[in-house]
């Protein structure tokens, strides 16, 4: 029996030694090593890349018609007034950007369908009469030059314009025109926007141009007033204001720190 006391306080002995001793066994052991967060990646919209998409608005052209004579016979120019042709445009445009850094340079090419008619009533060389124009079709070929802040873009434009014509004059109130003309012409355009990536391939801007497109003969064909025709000058300019949207490929958006 003595034995086995003995034997029991030994055991509580080494028991109560190895609880004292383990806070100090674990003080001796190596704090876990701290490792910082990685930091956060920060998305980069990347313009660059084709791009495809269509656009729709408002446009005014403005012209101012002065006569001239006719084909055979010219006369010293007669002004016949000015008037706006204005109305409603839809059309598409392909392009392609490329981005260095945050500036973004591109071409552009844009076609569009017009309906923009206008006219007035000139007081000489034709009292009575009513002078009326027509744009049913415009396209635009330009260069863009842009400066981003990650999915913003603000540019400039600058390129070539051409625009369908259609002319007539007539008495007025009546329902068929006594002449009429229609002609193709080339200008220059100059114009700046706003564009906005709202996912990585998609983006929609507002875009304003102004195009100078001269100062052109243009002849009407001939009627009982006038049987060989006649000229008038018409200088012309347009204003074009749509909203775009497009879709990109390529380009896709980089990370950085």
């Amino acid at each position: 029996m003595r034995q086995a006391i003995k034997s029991l306080v030994l055991g509580l002995a080494a028991a109560s030694a190895l609880g004292l001793a383990s806070p100090s066994f674990a003080a001796d052991l190596a704090a876990r090593p701290y490792t910082k967060a990685p930091p956060m990646l920060a998305a980069v919209y990347d313009w660059s890349g084709f791009y495809i998409g269509a656009n729709g608005g408002w446009a005014s052209s403005r012209s101012c018609w002065d006569y001239v004579g006719s084909p055979t016979a010219r006369v010293a120019a007669v002004s016949e007034g000015c008037h706006d042709a204005d109305g409603g445009t839809a059309g598409g445009q392909i392009g392609y950007n490329w981005q260095t850094g945050s500036w973004v340079f591109g071409v552009d090419a844009q076609g569009n369908w017009a309906d923009l008619k206008g006219s007035n009533d000139p007081a000489a060389p034709l009292p009575g009469t009513t002078n009326r124009s027509k744009v049913d079709s415009f396209g635009m070929f330009t260069g863009r030059i842009g400066y981003a802040w990650n999915n913003a873009l603000l540019y400039v434009r600058g390129g070539a314009a051409v625009v369908h014509d259609k002319y007539d004059f007539g008495f007025t109130g009546a329902a068929a025109p006594l002449s009429t003309g229609s002609e193709t012409r080339w200008g220059g355009t100059v114009g700046a926007g706003v564009e906005y990536g709202f996912t990585p391939n998609w983006s929609a801007a507002i875009d304003y141009q102004h195009a100078f497109m001269g100062s052109r003969d243009v002849t009407f064909g001939g009627f009982f007033l006038a049987p060989t025709g006649v000229v008038e000058n018409v200088k012309q300019d347009l204003d074009v204001v749509t909203a775009r949207i497009n879709y990109r490929w390529g380009g896709p958006a980089v990370a950085r720190y």
